[in-house]
């Protein structure tokens, strides 16, 4: 899999993570706990984008 893939790959998952989230947080009986477990793996997701894109970056 080369690296553009895999990151458009994790940017859909970031990108369905906050779809999800948004949804979440509409849900009046939505369990808080759920919400932020939402929100770390979104924000691992981002982390993990950005540091492959700097890998990247020092690549070229």
């Amino acid at each position: 899999m080369s690296l553009q893939t895999h990151l458009s790959q994790l940017t859909r998952k970031h990108e369905a993570l906050e779809r999800e989230i948004q949804e979440a947080i509409h849900r009046p009986a939505e369990n808080d706990l759920r919400i932020a477990e939402l929100k770390r793996r979104k924000l691992h997701l981002k982390d993990e984008i950005s540091r492959l894109q700097a890998s990247a970056d020092t690549v070229h």
